[in-house]
């Protein structure tokens, strides 16, 4: 077994809330690493899930944590792929809730972050967050913020 833990940093772009409408998670700088993923975290349902009421979840990278883009290209992305939008996965199902999605980031701008377009009514809402996992460091160990 190999330690990992002092080798990521994990920075919460995205506090789990009840989300509802579309909206962006904060961007987060990768500067010094040479390694990115981004995650959401997808809690139990609030509203059913279908073709007409879902979630995209997408990924964003910036050079000046101003303007951010989609992630269009597949050679930017490993362990799945994006759309022309930047979508990586769609939620539209109830099963698909309470889950854990996840892309690796290995584009050439410095920030990244997630974008959650929602499509249909949400009533309720659905507890999302995000996290942006920064890995390959420039110089190790890492301390997390939890116990630094």
């Amino acid at each position: 077994m190999q330690d990992i833990k002092n080798n990521l940093k994990f920075v919460i772009s995205h506090a789990p809330v009840n989300v509802k409408v579309t909206g962006n998670t904060t961007g987060v700088d990768l500067q010094g690493f040479d390694g990115g993923a981004l995650m959401f975290d997808i809690g139990d349902n609030g509203d059913t899930f279908c073709g007409s009421v879902k979630f995209d979840l997408v990924i964003q990278e910036s050079s000046d944590d101003a303007t951010y883009t989609d992630v269009t290209a597949n050679t930017s992305v490993t362990g799945g792929t994006v759309d022309s939008s930047g979508i990586f996965q769609t939620i539209d199902a109830d099963a698909e809730c309470e889950a854990v999605y996840g892309i690796g980031y290995v584009g050439g701008s410095r920030y990244i972050r997630g974008r959650i377009i929602g499509t249909g009514t949400h009533s309720t809402g659905t507890i999302v967050g995000a996290t942006v996992i920064k890995g390959i460091p420039l110089h190790a160990p890492v301390t997390s913020d939890a116990n630094a």
